[in-house]
């Protein structure tokens, strides 16, 4: 399975399993497996690189057995092929978020001397504005 120009996962790396779908659908549903249940094992997969595996086995939350094996399931459609490519899409699509490095992390600055007398200047000025609400006005 083609991830991107790079990755490729083995389909010796991906298990599927064909069960019946449960929802409505008539006879069909009772006949035929056309839900998939595709199983990935994420953590010993030696295409991943490292931390790309570990963004991903968090990334899985609870699609992750405690074997670190991702398990996705599809049965939005009625045919086996389609399920089959909505899984492994899926699949994918994980992966491909996986592979986004996160943002570096954020330099802790300090407001300039400027800014932080704006901001004292701007209060002051807010706080005389609703002082002024109170005033009561002399009635004789």
């Amino acid at each position: 399975m083609r991830i991107n120009d790079w990755l490729t996962i083995e389909d010796a790396d991906l298990d599927e399993k064909f069960i019946r779908a449960s929802g409505p659908g008539g006879q069909n549903v009772n006949k035929l497996e056309t839900a998939v249940q595709l199983r990935f094992n994420a953590a010993y997969c030696p295409a991943l690189p490292e931390p790309a595996r570990a963004r991903l086995l968090k990334l899985a939350g609870s699609k992750l057995s405690k074997d670190g094996a991702i398990t996705i399931s599809a049965q939005r459609f009625r045919t086996q092929d389609r399920n089959r490519a909505d899984a492994r899409e899926r699949l994918k699509q994980l992966i491909l978020q996986a592979l986004i490095p996160p943002p570096p992390p954020r330099k802790a600055t300090k407001p300039s001397y400027g800014s932080q007398l704006r901001r004292l200047e701007g209060k002051k000025v807010r706080g005389t504005i609703k002082a002024m609400r109170n005033t009561k006005p002399d009635h004789d």
